[in-house]
């Protein structure tokens, strides 16, 4: 990859700190391997990523998991 290629909202999946945005199931599947030790309570990274997998329905959460 070249600078030029460098996309700062992508980058962003790499940090917990910081919302990546709108992702593609693709992308949200590869933020949930890049923040696999993280929590959704932690990381917005992962959070962001488990929204985007669910409503693509590919991700359904336990009803542990759902929000009360």
């Amino acid at each position: 990859m070249s600078l030029t290629d460098f996309n700062p909202r992508l980058a962003a999946l790499y940090t917990c700190a910081a919302d990546p945005g709108p992702l593609t199931p693709e992308q949200a599947h590869t933020a949930m391997q890049l923040h696999l030790d993280c929590t959704v309570d932690e990381c917005l990274a992962r959070r962001r990523a488990r929204r985007t997998l669910v409503e693509a329905g590919r991700c359904v959460l336990e009803a542990r998991a759902l929000p009360s």
